[in-house]
């Protein structure tokens, strides 16, 4: 199940409170900037710093490749 609009508008990493890229297909918001990963429970997004997890250089390339059928948060926009 998809985040609701207005929680993908105020959603920011609990850690360096920058946007973040929803990945809707994945069940996951990305941080670049960190590369980190949290996961998202049903509709909830698990935003724990302790429970997020770090991503790789394969799959954070994986991810930026396909960071425009991502949606970042805080704008309500998709990127492009």
């Amino acid at each position: 199940m998809p985040l609701q609009p207005l929680l993908i508008e105020v959603l920011a990493d609990p850690v360096d409170k920058g946007p973040l890229l929803y990945f809707e297909s994945r069940d996951l918001l990305y941080n670049p900037r960190r590369k980190v990963a949290y996961a998202i429970s049903g509709s909830i997004p698990v935003m724990l710093p302790d429970e997020a997890r770090a991503v790789d250089d394969a799959e954070h390339d994986d991810l930026m490749a396909s960071a425009s059928d991502a949606q970042e948060t805080g704008s309500g926009h998709r990127r492009t």
